[in-house]
Parts: structure tokens; C-alpha cells; sequence
């Protein structure tokens, strides 16, 4: 996940003063621009495939569609899933075009906005799992699909189609115009996903919120949540009250930090699972455990309880590995977890254990992974699970980089050839909170400088040339927040990165090209004004206006 050092710790104050600078900088360096920004002079409908990600077929042709006053959201009769998607189409369209865009179940037939859900697409990708149609015609606008999942991913490509400005909570002038023709797409792989840090910063529920919907735009499918670390434990455990209580009142550089109740977490997994994606629970073990270690004297060896940590140093903490009640622990824990998680994985960290012997490594995972097992989830771990014995169907995160040791890479490869399947977080292309360039005011630099075609440029089926490359489940964009504090922090750090490593996971390989992405990430800017996202106007990028 992280280097050992980071360099010195911060003090109390260090944060309020990164926050402070951030802000002012941030409010100069994104570009950011109020309502009326977005009501420029209307360029005509944008192409069909300028979009992100870019989708897997497309066939420009026939005339545009115009939504209207008259516009219909037409959905089948007894459809409600395809009704609850039209219904979150026509909220998000309403603010900006001032239609009413009434939800009709008046079947397929008709004029307007048509959403059709398990019926035969015509087409070989709109029927592939998360894969849809979208037909544009004079007439109407079809999107049909499979699945709600590949029904949701049509509507983003969608709001994509149509002017910028339809992102704005304001009214704003049309047309509303989507060019005709056809698009059939798929995702190139089934995990992809962006991680959120709420140990070393909190992050409320409106704010992790406000990311799933930022991460729906782009048919990301996966919310990672780091929810325990040294600095913080960020998720109430009933049979252990103390670690969100205690462990859960402090964050990086001081601060209330926070947690979040049981409803708080069933409250994210209920609206990320609005926007079709999973959550992935973490709870960072056997290091990274300092949060805990401070909560409950009986945790550590020597019994005795450690003093919370608002640092960001790594690697000094660690389970008790020969007590049973780190087993009792973990048990309740992870138990706990996955009675509140509807999705298949649970995260167990597993990286930087370096208080922790080799040996005793292993024998903490042999013991905690089959617990996971009988909750009935599937194990993740960060990729130094696999200089233990990872379990069947375990996935590894991979977060190395250009300076990962050729032994490190092997065992990870060597794991992959024996059947775990593996997701890519490469530090120096994934990692959101590295700087972009040496005068980024927030962020890390430790995997170096990842500007946004650094980001972009690499292909994660031949990333580790060792592996397989059925062994790639997927690519997942962490973001630490050791120096973030707020949304706008958080948004400027991962747009525009956040696209890309969103492309490399949908698109098909033969369609990752820099210049035509540069191209169509620029025509993202104005939609993120709109929307009210910070973001990082890159220099590499022709930012339309720049």
C-alpha cells in the first residue's frame, strides 16, 4: 500500500495548514467554474463515441435525438428496476433542462427515453454481464440491456451524450441534443474499483456519497473502503466496542476523526449498491493495527495497551499473533462485517506487517482467511498475502511500481500461475494521491511524480509479464488521505486520473490510445464545472476554453 516512511510526522497543526494552502491553491489550479459557465454557445450533439471509457462498438449514423418538454421516460409495465433507472435519469436531467421527464410504464413502444431490461439486446455485448445497447434515433433514444448493472452503464453513457451542461443543478438553456446511431459495450474486466481512505482522514456518508455518485459516471462497479488503520477505526464492532469508541476518535495530525454507526455503513452499501457497485470492506491486519492495539490491552503481547497515533509512519504496528484473542478478534470482526456486507469480498490488508515475523505471518493468515471463508465472503489481501499461502479463489492487490524487487514480483506472479486472481493498483500509475507534478500542494511523492498520462498509459493485461493474463480480475485506484481532509481535496486529487484508470478497466485494449484520450478527457472538464467537481487542469490535456 505504502512505503515505510513518509518522512516526518505531522504535527497537530500540520493538517489545518494543508487544508487552508489546499483550498487556495485548489480554487486557482482546478478551474472550477460557477452555472454560467456551462451555458456556453451549444457546439451541436458530441460525437457518438466521445465518451468515457470508450465503449466497445460504435456506429455513428442517422439523425439526432431532442429531448423536449414532451420527453418520456418509458420503462415495461412491473419493471422496477428499469423504473428506479429511469427515475434516477430523469432526477438527474430535471435540475438542468427544467422538463418534467415523467417515468412511464407504457412498455418499449413510442416516441421518448426508452429503457428496456432483460430482453434480447440484437447485439453480442449489449447481452455480456454490466454490457448494453443504446440506439439513437429522430425518434427516441433505446437503451437496452441485460442487466439493471449494464442498463445503469447506458444511462452514463447517456449523460455523457448530451451537452455538459445537463450536469448543472441549475437550469440552463438547450438543446438537448444526442447524435444518432448505435453503441454496443462491455466491460473489458468484471472488478473495477476505487478505494477511499477514511482511517487516516474521516470521510462522512454524504461525502463518501457524493464519490459513489462521481465513481458512477465512470461504470466503476467496486467502493473500497479502508476502514481501520494506526490512525483510526472507522466502523462501529458491537462485541468490541472500544475500537471505534477510542480507536475511532483521532485521524492524522489530531482531529475528532470519527466512525461510522451500523446504519451509517448499511446507508453506503445501500446507495452505492443504487449506483451498482459493490462495497469492499477493509480491515487492515496483522500490521496497520495501531487504532486497535490502543482500543484493548489484550490485543498486544505484552498486554498493554499503545498510545493512539496521529503520525504516518508505517510498518510498526501488529497483531499479537500468538494470543487467541487476536483469533476471538478477528472472528467478531470479520463476522460483524460480513452480516452487515451484501457483496462477495472482504478485505483483509495483509501489507507492511513488518513488526510481524515471516512465520508468524503465515500463521495468522492460515488462521484468519478460512474465517472469511465461513462468513461466506471471498478474500482479498494487498499482494504480500502471497508470501504467505493465500486461500482458493483469494484476489491480490497488487500495488507495486517501478521499484518493486524482481523476488516480490515473481512471488506474485508464481501466485497468479497457481490461481489467485489478482487486482491492479500499481503505485506509480493508480495511486490518486500521488502528486502530479513536484508543485501539487497535496499528496505523496514516494512512487514518484503520476501525471495523467502516466496514469493512463499502461496496459493492465500485460502489466506483471509473468502472470497470466486471465489472472487479472480487474484494476482498482486507491486513494490515501494522509494530507486530504475535504471533498475538494479528495476530487482534485483524483480527477482527472480517476477517468483513466476507469478506461483501462472497461475499454477494450485496442482502444486505449493517449491522444484520442486526451482528447475526449478535455470534453470532461466542462461537465465536471458543472457539476461542481475540483479538478486538475493538467497541462498534457487540450482542456476545451484552456
Amino acid at each position: 500500500m505504502r512505503r515505510t516512511s513518509f518522512g516526518p510526522r505531522r504535527t497537530s497543526s500540520g493538517p489545518g495548514r494543508l487544508a487552508l494552502t489546499g483550498a487556495a491553491l485548489l480554487l486557482a489550479a482546478a478551474g472550477t467554474a460557477g452555472p454560467a459557465a456551462s451555458a456556453a454557445a451549444d457546439p451541436g450533439p458530441a460525437p457518438l463515441g466521445h465518451v468515457v471509457p470508450a465503449p466497445a462498438s460504435v456506429r455513428p449514423g442517422g439523425k439526432p435525438y431532442e429531448i423536449t418538454a414532451r420527453t418520456v421516460v418509458r420503462v415495461a409495465p412491473g419493471n422496477r428496476e428499469a423504473a428506479r433507472i429511469g427515475g434516477y435519469l430523469a432526477g438527474l436531467l430535471r435540475p438542468s433542462t427544467g422538463y418534467r421527464l415523467p417515468v412511464v410504464d407504457s412498455g418499449a413502444d413510442g416516441p421518448g427515453i426508452r429503457l428496456v431490461l432483460g430482453e434480447d439486446t440484437g447485439e453480442g455485448a449489449g447481452q455480456a454481464a454490466e454490457g448494453y445497447r443504446l440506439s439513437v434515433t429522430a425518434r427516441s433514444v433505446t437503451i437496452s440491456a441485460r442487466e439493471g448493472a449494464g442498463l445503469f452503464h447506458g444511462v452514463q453513457t447517456l449523460r455523457q451524450l448530451l451537452p455538459a451542461r445537463a450536469g448543472s443543478t441549475f437550469r440552463q438553456p438547450g438543446p438537448w441534443t444526442v447524435a444518432g446511431g448505435v453503441v454496443t459495450d462491455a466491460p473489458r474486466y468484471g472488478y473495477r474499483g476505487a478505494m477511499l481512505d477514511v482511517a487516516r482522514h474521516f470521510f462522512t456518508v454524504d461525502q463518501v456519497k457524493r464519490y459513489v455518485d462521481q465513481l458512477a459516471l465512470y461504470k466503476y462497479n467496486a467502493l473500497h473502503l479502508h476502514l481501520s488503520d494506526d490512525q483510526g477505526w472507522r466502523i462501529a464492532v458491537g462485541a468490541w466496542p472500544r475500537l471505534a469508541a477510542y480507536g475511532g476518535s483521532t485521524q492524522v495530525g489530531g482531529g475528532p476523526g470519527g466512525s461510522y454507526s451500523k446504519d451509517d455503513y448499511r446507508e453506503i452499501v445501500r446507495h452505492a449498491a443504487s449506483r451498482y457497485l459493490t462495497v469492499v470492506p477493509e480491515i487492515d491486519m496483522p500490521g496497520h493495527t495501531n487504532a486497535a492495539l490502543a482500543s484493548y490491552a489484550r490485543l498486544n503481547c505484552d498486554g498493554v495497551a499503545r498510545p493512539l497515533y496521529t503520525g504516518t509512519e508505517v510498518g510498526f504496528s501488529s497483531l499479537c499473533v500468538a494470543k487467541e484473542d487476536t483469533y476471538a478478534f478477528a472472528e467478531d470482526v470479520i463476522g460483524e462485517l460480513a452480516a452487515l456486507t451484501p457483496g462477495p469480498y472482504l478485505h483483509i490488508g495483509g501489507d507492511e506487517a513488518h513488526s510481524t515475523s515471516a512465520a508468524d505471518y503465515a500463521a495468522f493468515m492460515d488462521r484468519v482467511q478460512p474465517v472469511v471463508a465461513r462468513h461466506g465472503k471471498t478474500v482479498i489481501g494487498w499482494h504480500q498475502l502471497a508470501g504467505a499461502r493465500p486461500a482458493p479463489g483469494a484476489l491480490l492487490q497488487y500495488w507495486g511500481y517501478g521499484r518493486t524487487g524482481a523476488a516480490e514480483r515473481a512471488r506474485v506472479a508464481a501466485a497468479a500461475r497457481a490461481g489467485a486472481k489478482l487486482i491492479l493498483s500499481p503505485a506509480d500509475r493508480a495511486y490518486l494521491d500521488m502528486k502530479y507534478t513536484k508543485d501539487t500542494p497535496l499528496g505523496l511523492q514516494w512512487a514518484g511524480l503520476v501525471e495523467v498520462r502516466q496514469s493512463y498509459d499502461w496496459d493492465p493485461g500485460g502489466y506483471l509479464p509473468d502472470a497470466p493474463a486471465p489472472a487479472v480480475a480487474g484494476v482498482e485506484a486507491p486513494l490515501w488521505t494522509e494530507t486530504i481532509t475535504t471533498s475538494a481535496q479528495l476530487e482534485y486529487m483524483a480527477f482527472p486520473r480517476l477517468a483513466g484508470i476507469a478506461e483501462l478497466g472497461w475499454s477494450p485494449r485496442a482502444t486505449h490510445d493517449w491522444e484520442s484520450y486526451r482528447v475526449r478527457l478535455a470534453a470532461q472538464g466542462p461537465r465536471w464545472d458543472a457539476m461542481g467537481i475540483a479538478y486538475y487542469r493538467s497541462p498534457q490535456v487540450p482542456w476545451l476554453g484552456s
